[in-house]
């Protein structure tokens, strides 16, 4: 069996290589979550600057009225394409309607909830918002750069557990919190690197297992399911009636919310084929999440229930699912955990810059040592 020192010496080395290997990659990944903290937030403000802001005056309009004015001036040309629509139920804040645009892009138009008039659209993937999130996700690489922040999430986790294990304050405490700030430049950089490491390490453990999820969700979700013992439901479909059409989405909206009464409608997803269902976001009052986790899927032509998922009353394996975007995002404290989350995200800059200085102490004490000791194995034969 290994000694607990060859053990460490063996952390030591995978903790110091991975970080080396991955950290431009996480580099950039905690300073976009960083922003995309309060991503709701930032957006807001930039479309009220751009477009104005929402001025409640009387009863919102219905989703049918906003998505016909829409359909009129967009979804006639050419490549347009209904996608969804967020409907919550915040005074200030206008519908949102997506549109599947030529060369796969996603237009979204904003719609004034009281006077049906359109605000402007905006091409997602080119905002701010937008053009974080996809950095954060994929690198602005697609697929391959989803598999690479996937890989690098991993990374991550195996670098938060392997510095825990590293930590010096197992020792002793105190000396696990403390930074000798007049000492050797070497010794200042290690500690900040120790103390600025061990106080990130259990959050930036969860930020990388969720994203690492995330980004294989296909493996990651039967996986989940397997290890809750959680049946895993057949994806909803709609049953295909010959020269019948989807449903009018009044209808389907009735029927969404004899299903779960009381609930409030957040967003709606309409089928993009024809096996495909309507998905109806819900959100219940004593549901902490803005967009609510309860879904209602229905068949397109018949306005079935297809599959139902009761955010108050999830499975083992949707309360994983569900707790994903808290622990990703910081959400699970309110504001506070929040703006824990915003020095979170810069932790993997601290770390990846006083770990590599470190190794250059390392690799710079080697380069001087190793003609010594040559000199003194020549010294000896002679």
């Amino acid at each position: 069996m290994m000694k607990s020192k060859q053990v460490r010496d063996l952390t030591f080395v995978l903790h110091r290589y991975l970080g080396l290997v991955v950290g431009l990659v996480l580099i950039i990944v905690g300073l976009t979550g960083s922003l995309l903290v309060f991503q709701h937030e930032i957006d807001q403000f930039l479309v009220s600057q751009q477009f104005g802001i929402v001025t409640p005056q009387g009863e919102r309009i219905s989703v049918e009225s906003a998505l016909e004015t829409v359909k009129t001036a967009y979804t006639n040309q050419p490549g347009f394409k209904l996608s969804s629509i967020n409907t919550i139920p915040d005074p200030h804040l206008p519908y949102r309607v997506w549109l599947e645009a030529p060369g796969d892009k996603y237009l979204q138009v904003l719609v004034n909830p009281y006077t049906g008039k359109i605000m402007g659209s905006q091409q997602w993937d080119q905002t701010l918002i937008g053009l974080t999130f996809k950095l954060h996700y994929q690198l602005l690489a697609g697929d391959t750069g989803t598999i690479i922040v996937g890989i690098a999430a991993f990374m991550l986790l195996a670098l938060s557990i392997t510095g825990i294990v590293l930590w010096p304050g197992w020792r002793k405490l105190i000396s696990g919190f403390k930074i000798k700030w007049d000492a050797h430049p070497k010794r200042v950089n290690f500690d900040i690197h120790k103390v600025s490491g061990i106080i990130a390490a259990v959050f930036l453990a969860m930020i990388a297992f969720t994203g690492f999820c995330w980004n294989f969700y296909e493996f990651a979700k039967p996986a989940i399911h397997v290890a809750t013992f959680t049946p895993i439901v057949p994806e909803p479909v709609s049953k295909l009636i010959p020269n019948k059409s989807a449903l009018g989405l009044s209808e389907i909206l009735q029927k969404a919310d004899a299903a779960l009464p009381g609930a409030v409608t957040t967003y709606i997803s309409w089928p993009q084929k024809p096996e495909e269902v309507f998905r109806i976001g819900k959100k219940q009052s004593q549901e902490t999440s803005e967009y609510g986790y309860s879904r209602i899927y229905l068949d397109q032509y018949t306005g079935e229930v297809v599959q139902l998922q009761n955010g108050m009353k999830p499975t083992r394996a949707e309360a994983v699912l569900n707790s994903f975007s808290p622990l990703h995002y910081g959400t699970f404290w309110g504001l506070p955990s929040r703006i824990l989350y915003v020095f979170v995200g810069l932790t993997p800059l601290i770390l990846s810059v006083t770990g590599f200085v470190m190794w250059w102490y390392r690799y710079k004490g080697k380069t001087v040592q190793q003609p010594k000791i040559e000199m003194v194995e020549r010294l000896g034969k002679s």
